[in-house]
């Protein structure tokens, strides 16, 4: 009777162990989702500035039409964009673009002059601050997520509940260089 109640005890045990790195995995994989949904609003708010940019720019520089156009494609194509790989390349060209999009306006004093412009230049740095801040917190959750599926014991429990890798919030390399190119200025 003792060593089925031994046998019993250590089946409990095993029972609430997996239930608890169950729970772990979980709720590290709800803490990904929310990050992520943090990340997804500070773009949304940067998505939701370029137009009005575009349109202070337009009217300073309306000649630079392929300029603007690039940026309002690139904005179309982030708002487009699902999933952490896709959206964190389409918010590099769109980022490229935005760099071009101020590098030009240093060709025009009235412009760079303009309130309403240098206004939604320090919104939308101040976003950049954001979504950045939001991007490595995703990416730490991300990471802790992906590293409890695939040690000892979270390995052994994550294919019960169907967990898979998750996908880093990366900004792809050539995007930084776009970004830091002087865009050619034709008048």
């Amino acid at each position: 009777m003792s060593g089925l109640l031994i046998v019993l005890i250590i089946i409990v045990a095993i029972v609430f162990f997996v239930i608890t790195i169950y729970n772990r995995i979980v709720a590290l994989s709800q803490r990904t989702n929310q990050a992520f949904a943090d990340v997804d609003v500070q773009l949304k708010q940067r998505h939701d500035l370029v137009p009005n940019l575009v349109e202070t720019v337009k009217g300073y520089a309306s000649h630079e039409k392929e300029t603007l156009e690039n940026v309002i494609k690139a904005r179309n194509a982030a708002v487009a964009a699902h999933g952490p790989a896709e959206q964190g390349a389409a918010e590099g060209v769109l980022g490229a673009a935005l760099g071009k999009l101020f590098a030009l306006a240093e060709a025009y004093p009235d412009l760079k002059a303009n309130t309403n412009f240098l206004e939604l230049q320090r919104e939308l740095s101040d976003v950049e601050n954001k979504i950045a801040a939001a991007r490595r917190f995703f990416n730490n959750a991300v990471q802790e997520y992906n590293t409890a599926i695939q040690q000892i014991p979270g390995n052994l429990v994550a294919p019960l509940g169907n967990f898979t890798q998750k996908e880093f919030f990366e900004v792809p390399e050539g995007s930084r260089e776009q970004i830091e190119a002087a865009p050619e200025v034709k008048f």
